[in-house]
């Protein structure tokens, strides 16, 4: 027979057999492998159930295989040299185990912990439990071929001949269907040990993503934040970074729509009545009239009349008859433009007026300040002369105390000043104030301070009038108010009738302008001989914390020690001065930093050896015409205390409290001293509400002269 053959030539020879045979037979199992593989696994991946359900059928088939594939059967005896025996063993099953195929029955069957399975998920779950396509009642077992699954990534062939016998020493086989199953559950552990890294890297990139969501959000937070902290909370009337069309409840698109109408309406009207259609004239008036009598001083939709509606159907059909009749382009193109001109024209004029009166308002005493110093200095005057004198006279002159300069003719403002310097000092009994006013307030600023004594702290009045070396021939302010071109500047320059064509001169007539009490600044060593350190205030501001280390600052040498005001481009030389002169252009730089009037320390030790006043006087008496600077105070001391100036930390003197409304809360309490520079003073109705309550808390409102002239909170 060829089979018995073929066995006798391959098992006789002798060494050089063997080799032969040990080099065909692996190829021929790996021939082996490579075809049936590719079968098993089109088995496993289409689902395939071949069901034969008759053992003789099965043994038939057993026995054709048997003849047929010999070269099979050959293979898998060489196979004895790469597999075990305790794995032959473990997949030795009989006829009689054979059973429905899943691996359930065969975890059941084999103990070995190379077949424990876990993490199937439902696919993994469908293929094991697929029927056992081939039941087989031979009483001879066939060798099986199982791979390692310890380790599924890399598992491998077992390799040794002693592997592959079983128990008795005999040839073990196996079926292409138990081949199929050994696969199969190779492919799937496979799968589930190549799944589980999968599910993590899947995880830790959803982590990773949900993170990042998170500091998006948290970057869009922040960035609303700041947003929202940079929009002005002062600014009038509602305002949204977010939705425009949510700021007002009660929107006003009729209220626009019906003063649209009464613009056209006009146009229409004006066109009517060079064209002689009477008729549509009157009745465009009569309907303009109702519009505005409907639409009145509303805002809003809501505050409209009940019969708008009616009102608007109707301007709406005159406003198409009139189109049918009148339309024409460029005529009412013209007239819109008049119209547009002289809206303009009435806007500024309105601006004009506005600034007239912010003026008038700002530099007007109050009547309760008025009435206030008038029933003190009656009271004064009633006052027999040894009670008008105020006590501690001898500490006026004494340089080892801490001296102010107080220039007012506001008594309130002036008992602000005083009352909260003197709450917040350590010190109170080494302070001493030197105020002078004018004559008209001088009786009532006595009285006050009379009836009010700033505690164990010295104060004393003046008079500016009393100061007989302040003259003309001396005081170039003075000469220059008495000539005849100043009064006419001041007094009757482009004087006009009207609020709006006068506004522009105003603030040049104010009366402060002219009073030497504001001058009287740049002759502090005048008034006060004997003192080496003064502090200069202005009556508008509030004192929050002691202010005795300024005396300590070292002023390197310079007269005047002041905080700056310039920032990147505000307030410096060049807004204050003419730089198209050349006496200015000269001698300074329009870049230099401005500083601010109202929280001073003066040297005047320095002063006097610098000599300050005579730099004012040489300036003063060069700006006759007023070439140099417009007016104040400022600009001239600007140019005197040029380069002798020294910037103090601006945390001590904090402005902007009179016109900015922005001026962050924080800043204005670790503040040593707030100016209410500008016109909106805090004495006034024009004071902005949010700052007046840092003013008004130094004020005994409760006092019987304040509450008879009613000042009120």
């Amino acid at each position: 027979m060829p089979h018995s053959k073929r066995n006798r030539s391959d098992g006789g020879g002798g060494g050089g057999g063997d080799g032969c045979r040990s080099i065909v037979l692996p190829r021929r199992l790996l021939l082996s492998i490579f075809i049936v593989s590719p079968f098993l696994f089109l088995l496993a991946r289409g689902g395939v159930h071949s069901q034969i359900s008759k053992d003789s059928e099965a043994e038939r088939d057993f026995a054709t295989n048997q003849t047929t594939n010999w070269r099979e059967r050959l293979a898998v005896q060489n196979l004895k040299s790469v597999l075990t025996k305790e794995v032959t063993d473990s997949i030795s099953i009989s006829r009689s185990q054979l059973d429905l195929w899943s691996f359930d029955i065969l975890g059941r069957h084999h103990a070995s912990s190379s077949w424990k399975t876990s993490g199937l998920n439902d696919t993994e779950q469908d293929i094991t439990s697929l029927k056992d396509p081939l039941q087989t009642g031979s009483s001879a077992d066939w060798n099986s071929i199982q791979f390692k699954a310890e380790n599924p990534i890399g598992g491998e062939l077992a390799a040794t001949e002693e592997e592959a016998n079983g128990a008795d020493g005999n040839l073990l086989t196996d079926t292409p269907t138990k081949v199929f199953r050994r696969v199969s559950r190779f492919l799937l552990s496979h799968h589930s040990a190549m799944r589980k890294p999968r599910e993590l890297r899947q995880e830790k990139r959803a982590m990773e993503l949900v993170q990042q969501d998170e500091e998006a959000l948290v970057k869009l937070e922040n960035a609303a934040i700041e947003r929202s902290k940079a929009v002005d909370s002062a600014v009038l009337g509602k305002y949204s970074i977010w939705r425009r069309d949510n700021e007002n409840e009660n929107t006003d698109i009729k209220v626009r729509f019906m003063r649209d109408q009464i613009i056209m309406a006009r146009v229409f009207s004006v066109i009517a009545k060079s064209k002689n259609k009477l008729d549509l004239y009157q009745e465009l008036l009569n309907r303009i009239k109702e519009s505005q009598r409907a639409v009145g001083e509303a805002n809003a939709d809501s505050d409209l009349h009940h019969s708008s509606p009616d009102k608007t159907k109707a301007m709406g059909q005159v406003l198409s008859k009139a189109r049918q009749e009148l339309y024409d382009c460029k005529v009412i193109t013209q007239r819109l433009r008049g119209m547009l001109q002289s809206a303009d024209e009435q806007v500024r004029s309105l601006k004009k007026q506005s600034t007239f009166l912010s003026q008038l308002a700002a530099k007007t005493i109050p009547n309760g300040i008025h009435c206030l110093s008038m029933r003190l200095t009656i009271d004064y005057y009633l006052l027999p002369p040894e009670q008008r004198k105020f006590p501690r006279s001898e500490n006026l002159e004494n340089p080892n105390l801490y001296h102010y300069a107080l220039f007012s003719d506001n008594v309130l403002a002036a008992s602000v000043v005083v009352n909260s310097t003197i709450m917040n000092a350590m010190e109170p009994e080494k302070h001493v104030f030197h105020l002078v006013t004018d004559k008209l307030n001088f009786g009532a600023m006595n009285m006050w301070f009379l009836l009010n004594p700033p505690g164990k702290a010295t104060i004393h009045v003046e008079n500016v009038d009393d100061f007989k070396w302040l003259n003309s021939s001396y005081c170039p302010v003075l000469r220059q108010l008495e000539s005849a071109a100043m009064k006419e500047y001041y007094f009757t320059s482009d004087h006009r009738s009207t609020l709006s064509a006068g506004s522009s001169n105003l603030k040049y007539r104010n009366p402060k302008y002219l009073s030497m009490l504001n001058h009287l600044r740049f002759y502090l060593p005048q008034v006060y001989p004997k003192l080496d350190k003064i502090l200069f205030l202005d009556d508008d501001i509030v004192v929050q914390k002691d202010l005795t280390a300024l005396w300590s600052v070292d002023l390197n040498g310079n007269v005047n020690g002041a905080v700056e005001t310039c920032g990147e481009s505000f307030h410096r030389f060049d807004k204050y001065l003419n730089f198209s002169n050349p006496h200015i252009a000269q001698n300074f730089d329009p870049n230099a930093c401005g500083w601010a009037y109202g929280m001073n320390i003066f040297d005047l030790k320095a002063w006097k050896k610098k000599d300050i006043t005579g730099i004012y006087h040489r300036w003063q008496n060069m700006n006759e015409d007023r070439v140099l600077w417009k007016l104040g105070t400022l600009p001239p001391g600007l140019l005197t205390f040029y380069k002798l100036t020294h910037p103090l930390v601006k945390s001590w003197h904090v402005l902007g409290l009179g016109y900015s409304p922005s001026i962050d809360r924080s800043e204005i309490e670790n503040a040593a001293v707030i100016h209410y520079n500008g016109n909106m003073k805090p004495w006034l109705d024009l004071a902005m509400t949010k700052y007046r309550s840092y003013w008004t808390k130094y004020i005994k409102y409760d006092h019987p002269y304040i509450r008879g002239c009613k000042l009120t909170e």
